[in-house]
């Protein structure tokens, strides 16, 4: 295969990934839309942690929140637990690596908040101990997955949404991902703040 082939197939790829995603994920999306407006209408905070692409995802739904997406509107409660060094380094040092995120979840969750756990196998160990860390401390999960949704899929309750990318490949899941994370902001931004129609 030459490489400008190579190329145009990872576009295709992406894209009939996406057009498969649109047919399923919609209902998830909005389900988890919800879920998040409904906790910071409750004065509550999201949450969010993954691993490597994973935990800049977490970061990117972390600034478009605080900061702005597309419309000026006030900074809305969202904390990415990948980005304190000090802490992360502490915990793994002092605890466990798996328990990076966990600690952070029983230490600033409360019941009205919503965690994003993101990870595109399903499997990640710190992710799933952030998951029954916010189970305990009543939390909603809105859980980004892709594959056959991993252990992850296993743990959710039924006021927790999953939104299962539908391909075994990590860069098409971390791209579908993206959009997602880009769904929600939109829809969190138009059901609190109003918004022409797209």
């Amino acid at each position: 295969m030459n490489l400008e082939e190579r190329i145009s197939n990872h576009f295709r790829d992406s894209i009939e990934t996406k057009q498969r995603s649109m047919e399923e994920l919609v209902i998830p999306i909005q389900h988890a839309g919800n879920c998040m407006v409904q906790s910071m209408l409750n004065e509550g905070k999201i949450l969010s942690c993954g691993n490597g692409g994973s935990a800049g995802d977490a970061q990117h739904f972390s600034a478009e929140l605080l900061n702005r997406f597309e419309k000026e509107r006030p900074g809305l409660p969202a904390v990415a637990l990948t980005t304190d060094s000090s802490t992360l380094t502490a915990i793994a040092n002092d605890y466990d690596y798996n328990e990076i995120f966990a600690k952070q979840v029983t230490a600033l969750g409360r019941a009205n908040d919503v965690l994003l756990a993101i990870s595109t196998s399903g499997n990640s160990a710190n992710v799933i101990a952030a998951i029954s860390a916010a189970h305990e401390r009543e939390m909603a999960v809105v859980a980004l997955t892709g594959r056959d949704g991993g252990k992850m899929a296993g743990l959710l309750q039924e006021k927790d949404v999953e939104i299962r990318v539908p391909s075994e490949r990590t860069a098409r899941v971390q791209e579908v991902h993206l959009v997602v994370i880009h769904c929600l902001c939109d829809f969190i931004d138009t059901q609190l703040f109003g918004g022409d129609e797209v």
